[in-house]
């Protein structure tokens, strides 16, 4: 009976260490380097993977326009020293909000409103997570937690910070359809709420590589663009010019250092819409 005999041959030992591996790794924990290399979820915050994708090359150089000196801070800067920044130029910021429809940012009231009581002109941002609910509904979460718009020419618009996933496949495991139609969802449903086009914070290499460099937000929405260098570099598709530039992790006082493109009152006119 040769079929019954070959049932009960032993496997080649690569196939039994093989399956024994996986059974292992459906128990054992993951070990604490790898575990250390994914952050906690709500610990995001703008710019977080642009120096191990992009790197760092140089500072801005001078340029002919006038540029307005902003930050943008999160949690795990804490209680800022808005005083201390305003001392040394900065005029706007914007402030981590939310994460997701999970996590809101334990410090925003000292950060939001701290940098408007100094005289700034204040925002909020959105840290992205398109793999864990829809764009409409993080949308809704941001505003109802603290994005929203008020026309007091303080206020500017709710940023989208969309870049790369800190928590698993930098495109948040999408097509590139499947992401662009995401980032729509969330700003119609953010413009339906507060009659402002959102602005978009992303890098260039993110965004060719998730987005397949779709430039069809560019007429509407106003680009934040992340790049420490000397200069923006180049832009994604349908961009001529970006209206922030994220170009420090290590400033003074708070390390996220940006340019508005233009001067205060351009800033202000942002604001007003």
């Amino acid at each position: 009976m040769p079929v019954l005999r070959s049932r009960f041959l032993p496997r080649p030992p690569t196939a039994l260490a093989a399956a024994l591996l996986a059974a292992l790794s459906l128990t054992l924990p993951l070990s604490p380097a790898h575990a250390a290399s994914v952050p906690s979820r709500g610990s995001a915050h703008m710019g977080m993977g642009v120096l191990a994708h992009d790197g760092q090359d140089g500072s801005p150089a001078p340029t002919a326009v006038t540029q307005t000196e902003g930050v943008d801070v999160s949690a795990y800067q804490g209680n800022v020293a808005w005083s201390t920044l305003w001392s040394s130029g900065v005029k706007w910021a914007y402030t981590k909000a939310t994460e997701g429809t999970y996590y809101t940012n334990p410090y925003f009231a000292q950060q939001y409103n701290g940098s408007y009581n100094v005289g700034m002109i204040r925002a909020a941002y959105h840290f992205a997570t398109p793999d864990t609910t829809s764009g409409a509904t993080q949308a809704n979460y941001f505003v109802d937690h603290g994005g929203g718009w008020s026309k007091d020419g303080k206020t500017l618009p709710g940023t989208l910070d969309i870049e790369w996933n800190p928590y698993g496949a930098a495109c948040y495991g999408k097509s590139t359809s499947a992401l662009v139609s995401w980032i729509a969802d969330f700003l119609d449903t953010y413009k339906a709420r507060t009659g402002r086009d959102a602005v978009i914070y992303t890098a260039t290499s993110w965004w060719s590589q998730c987005t397949g460099n779709y430039g069809g937000f560019a007429s509407d929405n106003p680009l934040w663009i992340a790049r420490y260098a000397s200069d923006a570099g180049t832009l994604p598709a349908g961009w001529a010019f970006y209206t922030m530039w994220q170009y420090t992790s290590s400033g003074p006082t708070v390390g996220d250092h940006d340019k508005f493109n233009g001067a205060l009152d351009r800033v202000v006119a942002l604001a007003k819409g």
